[in-house]
Parts: C-alpha cells; sequence; structure tokens
C-alpha cells in the first residue's frame, strides 16, 4: 500500500514539474521584461502571484491560512517561516501577498530559465562562503530600507526530520533588530505532506490542503543585539509549539 501510494506521488511529482514548466515557459517573456529592470519588479511580483496560484490549483493544492490580519499593508516584515518542503516558496507568495524577495540557495540561480528570479530580484547566498553571505545579508538590508518585506529561513535548509526543526541561525533576527522591523513568524503544518523531500518514487507527495498560520509580528524597535538570542529562542518556540500542538491534534 506504501509503495503504492509513492508511486502515485511519484506520477504527481512528474504532473507538477510539467504544468510548472508550461506555465513557467509561457510566462518567460513576461518575467524576462518585468525582472530585469527594478522599477518593474512588482509587476513581476503580481505575476507570480497569479502564476503561483494558477499552478497549485491545476495540480490540486489548495490554501488554508490563518490571521491574514496581522499584515499591515505598507509595513516591512523580516519573515521567518520554517522550511519544510521545496513548495513552500511556491506556497509562500499565497500566504503573504504583498511585495517581497527572499534569500535562497546560491544553486537556484544557475537553472536554466528559472534563474530569471535570481538575476536581480531574490537573494541568492552560498551558504559556504562568508563573504557570499555578508553580501546576501546586505542586500536584505537594503531591501528592508526600501521598504520591502525579506523571507529568510532560519533553519537554512530543510530538515531531514520534517516537521521537527533545525536550530535557528541568527542572521534573521540580527538583521530585524539592526533595520528595527518587525519580524513575522509563520508556521507551515502540511507543506511536507504535499511534497516531501525524497526521490521521485519515494515520500509523501500529493494534491490535498496547505495549512498556515500567520503568527503576531514581534517588533524590534528598541531591541539591540544583545536580544538577540532571546528573539530567535522565542520565534523558534512560537512556530515549535504550534506544530507540536497541530500533531497532537492531528
Amino acid at each position: 500500500m506504501k509503495k503504492a501510494k509513492e508511486i502515485l506521488g511519484g506520477l504527481w511529482k512528474i504532473y507538477v514539474f510539467i504544468w510548472f514548466t508550461i506555465i513557467l515557459l509561457l510566462l518567460y517573456p513576461f518575467y524576462l521584461f518585468f525582472l530585469l529592470n527594478e522599477k518593474h519588479f512588482n509587476k513581476g511580483f503580481k505575476l507570480l502571484l497569479v502564476h503561483t496560484g494558477v499552478l497549485m490549483y491545476l495540480v490540486g493544492i489548495f490554501m488554508q491560512v490563518k490571521n491574514k490580519h496581522y499584515i499591515k499593508k505598507g509595513q516591512a516584515y523580516v519573515i521567518t517561516p520554517n522550511h519544510t518542503s521545496y513548495l513552500d516558496i511556491v506556497i509562500l507568495y499565497q500566504t503573504f501577498t504583498q511585495y517581497f524577495v527572499f534569500m535562497g540557495k546560491n544553486e537556484l540561480a544557475s537553472v536554466p530559465v528559472f534563474n530569471i528570479f535570481f538575476k536581480k530580484m531574490n537573494i541568492p547566498v552560498n551558504r559556504a562562503s562568508a563573504s557570499s553571505g555578508k553580501r546576501a545579508m546586505d542586500r536584505c538590508g537594503q531591501e528592508l530600507d526600501k521598504g520591502h518585506s525579506v523571507v529568510l529561513f532560519p533553519e537554512g535548509t530543510i530538515p531531514k526530520d520534517v516537521p521537527n526543526m533545525l536550530k535557528f541561525k541568527n542572521g534573521a533576527f540580527k538583521l530585524a533588530i539592526e533595520k528595527q522591523v518587525p519580524v513575522l513568524p509563520i508556521t507551515f503544518f502540511t507543506n511536507y505532506k504535499r511534497l516531501e523531500m525524497a526521490g521521485l518514487f519515494s515520500g509523501k507527495a500529493g494534491p490535498g490542503i496547505a495549512k498556515a498560520v500567520i503568527h503576531e509580528p514581534i517588533p524590534t524597535k528598541g531591541m539591540t543585539q544583545e536580544d538577540l538570542v532571546s528573539l530567535r529562542e522565542k520565534v523558534f518556540s512560537i512556530i515549535n509549539n504550534e506544530l507540536s500542538a497541530y500533531s497532537l491534534n492531528n
């Protein structure tokens, strides 16, 4: 039974990849125009909202988001979701719909066609390079100065035993304190069930509900770097407690 589910999941992954590729190729000329000039980035972002929404509909993933009222229009945030799946970014565009940029691993910037999102708008980082990390964080700071939210996965990578989380890194919280902008924790519950880190015909995969909770923003005004660890642990606890409660009830 398990193997049958994994085979069906693998076929669904192929189906998702096909639709992802078709839609991306159809929209690529528009992305090429919008994402190579900063004055058009907002239009490119709006196209991404449509793009990801259509993709999710076609592959049978539907959103269930709580507490969108916490998001204040025009406010820049350091957004800190737990990292559970390759689908996190796609689903994030349907969770937080105001303009944002995100930091992603450098390898994404070398994927043909897809790398259009990392040429100028989003921020690639080589985690093995301290200088690359500094450049990426400097760029995040510049985006916050412009009033744009930034997304950093504080775990840095997807854990092998999702939904359990890895220890959070300091970068997102150091940045939020330096720029005195609120931290916005987001908990993803079921993304890994939609697409788990595994081979083509192994692991969980399939259509269904993508559940997320947006937590109350944590202000950082008046904080200093001495507050960094307590802020980091507070955000970890908020997300981890939500995951634990969900696990007990499902």
